[in-house]
């Protein structure tokens, strides 16, 4: 297991844990998360190309404030992309695990398609029931963040095996935009599984939980968002990211997260996964 402390000027620190093996399903990865004071204002959620679940079990509440307003406490659920400049979480002294999901498993593991939640987030409750209860009493009962992330592991991979899986064409599709960064064309993709544009879009739309020409536009942002994390300059992120120039990158990061790119970097909500993390 590695671990960290997050820190920064006008935030309280964060103690964060990630697990020392790959989960056994593809497409998911893990973190442990204790907060010990967070400021009220919370931390910025930059938006993902993969579904997040965080599993609470703190003494205290994780609280996600979304941009229309609303207010989710505890373990939840958000759509593929969530975040913005005005979505933010937050919370004193909770702790929890969070799970990210590529949609290609999203749909088995949590018993809907990431259409279904459009985007927002929804309490974990709503989707799995007393099963979200008993996983929280679960983590809350061990001690250590490796008897957590196998708890975890092993619920995550107990759905995937029993739930539904995606077209193996909406596979493809979704892979080749992850693996080209977001910098493939839609109607090649459709050409390449032997479908219509429509069909494709149809298709992807319902089981990714947004159109091909959407995700890759996301992918390609996360790929950009990451180099700058990690300390790369503006110039150079756009260039190896695809973008036509710095202006083009400028522009599609405060379209997704309402700040600019130095702004964004900084973030430590961004700050930890497998790219920019210390």
């Amino acid at each position: 297991m590695r671990s960290t402390e997050h820190e920064r000027a006008d935030a309280a620190v964060w103690d964060v844990a990630r697990p020392a093996r790959p989960s056994r399903v593809a497409g998911v990865s893990m973190a442990g998360f204790r907060d010990r004071g967070l400021a009220p204002a919370g931390h910025r959620v930059v938006p993902h190309p993969g579904v997040t679940v965080a599993l609470e079990f703190g003494a205290g509440p994780l609280i996600v404030d979304d941009a229309a307003g609303r207010q989710q406490r505890g373990s939840l659920v958000a759509g593929l992309g969530f975040g913005s400049s005005l979505v933010r979480v937050r919370g004193e002294n909770f702790e929890a695990v969070q799970v990210r999901l590529s949609p290609l498993v999203a749909r088995a593991i949590l018993g809907v398609s990431p259409a279904d939640l459009d985007g927002v987030v929804v309490a974990l409750d709503d989707l799995w029931g007393q099963e979200a209860s008993r996983i929280r009493e679960r983590l809350g009962d061990v001690s250590s963040w490796e008897e957590r992330f196998a708890l975890t592991d092993a619920l995550l991979a107990r759905r995937h095996e029993t739930g539904s899986s995606v077209d193996p064409e909406v596979a493809w599709a979704w892979d080749r935009i992850v693996i080209t960064r977001g910098l493939v064309r839609v109607d090649r993709l459709a050409a390449a599984v032997g479908w219509s544009r429509k069909r494709l879009w149809s298709r992807f739309s319902s089981q990714i939980g947004m159109p091909p020409k959407r995700a890759a536009k996301l992918v390609r942002f996360d790929h950009a968002a990451h180099r700058l994390a990690a300390g790369e300059g503006a110039a150079r992120a756009a260039v190896e990211a695809g973008y036509a120039d710095q202006s083009h990158l400028h522009r599609d990061v405060m379209a997704f997260t309402g700040v600019t790119p130095a702004t964004m970097a900084g973030e430590p909500w961004l700050a930890v996964d497998d790219i920019a993390w210390p």
